[in-house]
């Protein structure tokens, strides 16, 4: 069991918190307090929950209350742009924010989803200009999976949609980046073709999330040609393991869920607005699991 001393809040106590609309669901709380107790520092770790037409207000008190960092989630990832300092080059390059600091009287945007996918991925063997991405999925999510497949420097990246006119729009995103991104678009009817060449297998979309269990992104018979040697990687953590990652064990394909892009990129997010070189990650993964039950 973890080790729950309750916090004692007094008046020096700092403030962090997560926006988005909703977050009662966000467990970001559970995991970042959780890490707070531990290094027994004075800050906690709050759900704000922030309307779309509000956020211009919001973030305005949040400033005038002294908040000293945020996470940003669903649907204010965009939106905050324009209302910060600074944005650092990656989250400029992703086109969204899901980490603010403040620095000097100023808010700076930054986004650590990248570092959060790549994170399980560096643990591993891999000669990762001879990997071949494949992405499931064309929307935010997929943006810091590109991302973060260019930093590993993989040979070829693949994005998959359902839409040809939004995923042209996504390919013409990049064109401008300071990533180097180089990827192709295919609508889902070509995932024949892609899925026997994937050493890296993606689901950035929310199919077979809690409480559509039963649901994935392919089917069996298409996760039946996938390389056995290949990582097949789901961002969605509930439920654990997802259909698709089922799927992809199956097949003999290395499992990694989204539990660990979500603690590891609070875990980077937690080091910036405390200013650590370390955070207790593991008790960081510990609370979520104990919340989730898994």
């Amino acid at each position: 069991m973890l080790n729950h001393h309750k916090p004692l809040i007094t008046g020096k106590t700092k403030l962090l918190g997560v926006i988005g609309y909703p977050v009662e669901h966000s467990l970001s709380p559970v995991m970042h307090n959780a890490a707070i107790s531990e290094l027994g520092v004075d800050f906690i770790y709050l759900p704000f929950p922030i309307k779309p037409e509000d956020l211009h207000r919001a973030i305005d008190g949040l400033e005038a209350i002294g908040v000293v960092g945020l996470s940003v989630t669903i649907p204010h990832k965009q939106a905050i742009l324009p209302l910060l300092s600074e944005i650092e080059p990656i989250a400029a390059a992703v086109g969204a924010v899901n980490t603010v600091i403040r620095k000097n009287n100023k808010w700076i945007g930054t986004n650590t989803d990248i570092a959060g996918f790549i994170s399980p991925l560096q643990n591993l063997d891999r000669d990762w200009s001879q990997t071949v991405a494949v992405i499931l999925g064309n929307g935010g999510a997929a943006r810091a999976v590109v991302a973060g497949c260019t930093e590993l420097d993989c040979g070829e990246i693949h994005v998959v949609g359902r839409n040809q006119d939004k995923l042209e729009q996504f390919q013409a995103s990049w064109e401008n980046s300071p990533l180097e991104v180089n990827l192709k678009v295919h609508t889902w009817d070509k995932l024949p073709q892609l899925i026997p060449q994937a050493n890296l297998l993606v689901n950035s979309t929310p199919i077979g999330m809690y409480p559509n269990v039963e649901q994935s992104a392919l089917s069996a018979e298409q996760m039946q040609n996938l390389p056995g040697d290949a990582i097949a990687y789901d961002l969605i953590y509930t439920p654990n393991p997802t259909q698709f990652l089922q799927q992809a064990q199956q097949v003999g394909a290395t499992a990694i869920d989204g539990l660990e892009m979500l603690v590891q990129q609070g875990a980077v997010a937690l080091k910036m607005w405390l200013n650590r070189e370390t955070v207790p990650v593991d008790v960081m993964r510990q609370a979520l699991r104990e919340h989730l039950k898994i």
